[in-house]
């Protein structure tokens, strides 16, 4: 069954190594890590449309980046859940495996794309306070998430496709919890050196595309805070960017170890749990860190609860 194949037409997800009382326990993690990701998200996303004091250019920008949390946690967790519930292996098809790889990757490009976008935002409203409306208007943040959105989709056509051009002999188990590319590299009996170096200078450029922009702007936003002659002024100032940067550190942090290295078959438990950090923890705290480190958006919450409250009141 799982012997050599000239051309696979299915994939068995070989998911978590363990007991099954081990799976049921990270079934019931990663379960809880989910349902609050989609809550926290989706709040984020009520409030930002609903209050008035939300409706600027970061809060737009930070609709978007929780509608791609929802999208990327719903591609991966919920196969990863199935596959912990039952027993074996769990199949997928070529097609599904293909479209879970291209989902995963795009939205993911297209959130780092988004995350410079941020910075850029941040870097207007920090050191050209009085012209901001007029560089971060409608029309320009329409157009960055447009584009964003367009070239995260378009950038990873050609890289799936080469992965799924390969032959695929060796086997059609690939270990991890989804079709990780890594993975699906080691089990190609093709020389996979060229394709794995295409994919690590397309790495280099998704990444570093995105960071040298926000490294640039925080460079000139904290030269600017440090400015500021009050320490109160300082504070203002820097937690307008807070959330954001922990957002970059956490986002960057996991992308640069499991996708910018050359050799792409980097070992299988290595990928496991970088993919976890990537896939469930950061989305997980995302909705956190922008809410607990936000004046604006905690006033919004409460008065939205206070609403409610007055709503079942009555």
């Amino acid at each position: 069954m799982f012997g050599n194949y000239s051309g696979a037409t299915e994939f068995y997800l070989l998911g978590f190594p363990g007991s099954e009382d081990l799976h049921h326990t990270l079934f019931a993690i990663f379960c809880f890590f989910y349902l609050v990701t989609l809550m926290g998200n989706t709040v984020i996303i009520m409030i930002v449309c609903v209050d008035k004091r939300l409706q600027s250019p970061m809060y737009f920008f930070l609709v978007h980046l929780s509608v791609l949390e929802i999208l990327i946690t719903t591609i991966i967790v919920p196969v990863m859940l199935w596959g912990l519930l039952i027993p074996g292996m769990q199949t997928v098809s070529l097609a599904g495996c293909a479209a879970q790889l291209f989902l995963y990757l795009a939205l993911g490009t297209t959130e780092f794309a988004l995350l410079g976008a941020m910075a850029v935002d941040r870097y207007v409203a920090v050191c050209n306070p009085l012209r901001y409306n007029i560089i971060m208007s409608s029309c320009t943040c329409n157009s960055v998430v447009i584009v964003s959105w367009v070239f995260g989709f378009l950038f990873q056509i050609w890289p799936v496709y080469a992965t799924f051009q390969l032959t695929y002999c060796k086997s059609n188990v690939v270990n991890n919890f989804f079709c990780d590319r890594g993975q699906l590299l080691k089990l190609s009996c093709n020389n996979t050196v060229f394709i794995e170096f295409i994919l690590f200078l397309m790495a280099v450029f998704v990444l570093f595309g995105s960071l040298i922009p926000t490294i640039v702007s925080y460079t000139y936003i904290i030269s600017t805070i440090l400015k500021i002659p009050s320490a109160s002024g300082q504070r203002k100032a820097f937690s307008t960017c807070a959330s954001h940067f922990t957002c970059v550190v956490i986002g960057y942090g996991s992308c640069l170890f499991l996708y910018v290295k050359p050799k792409q078959t980097q070992a299988a438990d290595y990928n496991r749990v970088v993919s976890l950090m990537v896939s469930v923890v950061t989305p997980f705290l995302n909705p956190f860190i922008f809410t607990l480190r936000n004046d604006k958006v905690i006033e919004a919450l409460q008065d939205g609860v206070k609403r409610c409250c007055q709503l079942f009141r009555h």
